[in-house]
């Protein structure tokens, strides 16, 4: 099956989500294919900033990665996805190239942070994750077939079948006819171990 992931490269929760795929992809006949989605896109006209974001660095890294798609393919995007998502806290930023030359893609890749060439392709892949479960989510959406959801957010990455049994248990609740939301505990800090 195929599973299309809508992603903000900056958003570490997101990040975690994105992991916790890759690990059903092990114990699961998934495909995972690549997509952003912009949180600045999403706050664009909004009175106030949710993610306190007032100098605009969440456009520089959906930049890179609209570049990525567009000169390298899904697959780049995922293997530079990875390398990147280390760096999402401050104390471990480390720019662009880095990542870039990890994940075997050009590092002047990174120019695509400074320019607003990509930003129509941002716009677009943003709207087609949205027009799939609606603009009153954020990121990630997940969709394999018609069944689309926002999430899972998780502070921790579940490994082998326990990673397989909650893609089972979300595909099934987010295919229930009327169904809407489910939430768990509060909000922990993400681990990346």
């Amino acid at each position: 099956m195929i599973a299309d992931i809508w992603f903000d490269p900056a958003c570490p929760y997101t990040w975690i989500t994105s992991r916790w795929l890759l690990e059903a992809a092990q114990v699961r006949p998934i495909e995972i294919r690549w997509h952003v989605l912009s949180l600045s896109v999403l706050n664009e006209g909004r009175d106030d900033d949710p993610e306190g974001d007032p100098e605009g660095f969440l456009w520089l890294p959906v930049r890179v990665c609209a570049a990525i798609v567009r000169h390298h393919g899904q697959e780049a995007l995922g293997r530079f996805y990875t390398e990147f998502g280390h760096g999402t806290s401050e104390e471990d930023w480390e720019g662009f190239e880095a990542p870039l030359s990890r994940a075997g893609l050009p590092v002047e890749l990174a120019a695509a942070a400074e320019t607003e060439e990509y930003d129509d392709a941002v716009r677009a892949s943003t709207a087609e994750g949205i027009g799939r479960i609606g603009d009153h989510v954020g990121t990630p959406i997940i969709a394999v077939g018609d069944v689309a959801f926002f999430g899972p957010v998780m502070s921790q990455i579940p490994k082998g079948e326990d990673a397989g049994r909650l893609w089972d248990g979300t595909l099934l609740v987010a295919s229930t006819p009327g169904f809407h939301e489910l939430k768990g505990r509060p909000h922990a800090d993400p681990q990346f171990g």
